[in-house]
C-alpha cells in the first residue's frame, strides 16, 4: 500500500518591507511521503519570498510537468515557475521556456555547489531565471521549527529574512547565485 502525504498547515503572517507586501494567509501543505521537512518548509519559505495572491503550490514531486509553485495569469499563462534542488539542463530549460520569470531556490552545501560548477554556464543562457542558494544551517533551524499546524511570522527588510514560530527567531541565510536580468 502506498503511503499517503502528510498534511501540514500553517498561518502565515508576512511582512515584507522592501516589496510593500503584507499578508496573513493559510496554507495547507502536503508533504510528500519521499518529501524531507527541510524541504516542505524550504517550499513555505519559498512561498513567502514571492507571496502574492495568485501563486499557489502545486502537486510538486507527484506531477513532473508542473514546478513547486507557480502564479498564472487570467489567460493561464506562466507568470511565475518556483522549483527546488538541483534540476538538469532540461528542466531548466522548461522552466524559463514556459514561464515568464523561473525562480531555483537550491540547497545541500555539498551538492548544491558541485551542481552550480556543472550547471552554472546553462543557467546564465536563461535572463529570467535567479538562483539562490539556502544554506544547510538555515534548511536545519527550517525542519527544527516544523510542526503539523504551525503560526510563522516572516518579517522581510533590507533584504534580511527572518521567520518566527512561536519562541523560535531564524534569520534566514539565502545566498543570490544569480539574478534574473528580465
Amino acid at each position: 500500500m502506498a503511503q499517503k502525504a502528510t498534511i501540514y498547515k500553517a498561518d502565515v503572517n508576512l511582512a515584507n518591507m522592501d516589496q510593500d507586501i503584507y499578508l496573513d494567509q493559510n496554507l495547507t501543505i502536503a508533504q510528500h511521503p519521499s518529501e524531507t521537512l527541510q524541504r516542505m518548509m524550504l517550499r513555505i519559505v519559498a512561498w513567502a519570498l514571492n507571496a502574492n495572491e495568485q501563486l499557489t503550490f502545486t502537486k510538486g514531486l507527484c506531477e513532473e510537468d508542473e514546478p513547486e509553485l507557480w502564479q498564472k495569469n487570467y489567460s493561464d499563462e506562466i507568470e511565475l515557475w518556483i522549483d527546488l534542488g538541483t534540476p538538469d539542463e532540461k528542466r531548466l530549460k522548461k522552466a524559463s521556456v514556459r514561464s515568464k520569470q523561473a525562480i531555483l531556490f537550491t540547497y545541500s552545501s555539498n551538492s548544491a555547489n558541485e551542481w552550480w560548477k556543472q550547471h552554472q554556464n546553462i543557467a546564465r543562457k536563461y535572463s529570467n531565471l535567479a538562483v539562490y542558494f539556502v544554506s544547510d544551517d538555515t534548511m536545519e533551524q527550517l525542519a527544527a521549527i516544523a510542526q503539523r499546524t504551525m503560526q510563522l511570522q516572516f518579517s522581510i527588510s533590507d533584504g534580511d529574512v527572518w521567520l518566527s514560530c512561536g519562541d523560535t527567531s531564524i534569520q534566514l541565510d539565502i545566498t543570490c547565485w544569480q539574478e534574473a536580468t528580465e
